[in-house]
């Protein structure tokens, strides 16, 4: 059964609405990586701090919280949301808070600014807490959410949106053990990449059904530059470069072979890519294919965190 978009009559109060807008069930995409990167933390040995996980689990929500809203301003302000038609609601299109007359853009533009605020506050207690190291990486994470949609940056439209989507997911769990070590591990930037991969595939896929829209607002990510039925193979070798380095880290000892259980979510990228490889010029029908996406890395990233655990436990 299809999700019903806002509307004004759903949200009369505005406290509903401004939470709604910032998509919450997407912001366990950065649940995850953050849990990753603290079950690694137990993994190598230190000892986990719970107030530092917490917080900084925080401000890694509000950050994607921000990222989500700002990017339903920018959408709207360049025309892109507007001209949507091929949506798949909830997952393309954007929140439609904004096109539907739930909030206005300036009160989106305004919240989305004030979850910033609230990340930099979080931010600086982390960085008194663990030093200088963070705050760059922490300014780094800043930059890819705003430059996202923002101009002058305007990464996705000049086709750097996997991209910095790859850096700001992988770079996640790295900011998590960071806070809890003090050090920077980068062999777990390894680790995450197929974490990053995986949530830049969702990004891609749901590109397909914004296409049209995207290409007329002048959005020209590569699934805009590229033809449909060329542009799908994006998908896959995404995919393929996530689940290859994923068995590379347990072949060469650098994951334990307990993380063999995060490899069955694998399955459900090579469903999404049949469906996108049979349909990429048909939005409607890639329904089902972004669900997968979505999954694939969430569990992903749940069940390796769970063999981490289970073996710094052992």
């Amino acid at each position: 059964m299809p999700i019903a978009e806002p509307t004004v009559e759903r949200f009369p109060h505005p406290a509903a609405a401004y939470l709604a807008a910032t998509r919450p069930p997407f912001i366990l995409a950065t649940v995850v990586p953050i849990i990753l990167g603290l079950a690694w933390t137990a993994w190598t040995g230190h000892a986990i701090d719970p107030l530092s996980a917490v917080i900084t689990l925080l401000a890694g929500v509000l950050l994607h919280a921000a990222v989500n809203v700002l990017n339903d301003y920018y959408d709207d302000l360049n025309g892109t949301d507007n001209l949507n038609d091929e949506r798949i609601f909830p997952f393309t299109g954007g929140s439609r808070f904004i096109q539907n007359g739930v909030l206005s853009r300036r009160q989106v533009l305004r919240f989305g600014i004030g979850l910033i605020l609230g990340v930099v506050l979080l931010g600086l207690w982390l960085i008194n807490e663990t030093g200088a190291t963070l705050l760059w990486l922490g300014l780094f994470g800043l930059v890819l959410g705003w430059g996202y949609s923002a101009p002058p940056l305007n990464l996705n439209s000049r086709g750097l949106g996997e991209l910095a989507v790859l850096a700001g997911f992988s770079l996640l769990p790295l900011g998590a053990a960071l806070v809890q070590t003090g050090e920077l591990d980068w062999q777990l930037v390894l680790v995450s990449l197929p974490v990053g991969l995986l949530t830049a595939n969702l990004l891609y896929i749901n590109q397909f059904p914004d296409r049209k829209a995207d290409i007329q607002a002048g959005k020209l990510h590569w699934v805009a530059r590229l033809e449909p039925r060329t542009a799908r193979w994006g998908y896959v070798l995404i995919a393929v470069l996530a689940w290859g380095l994923f068995l590379g880290l347990i072949a060469t000892g650098v994951l334990p072979p307990l993380a063999l259980i995060a490899l069955p979510p694998a399955v459900l990228s090579y469903r999404a890519a049949r469906i996108l490889l049979a349909h990429p010029d048909q939005p409607a029908r890639l329904a089902p294919a972004i669900p997968m996406t979505i999954l694939a890395m969430l569990t992903h990233g749940a069940l390796l965190s769970l063999a981490l655990v289970i073996e710094a436990l052992v």
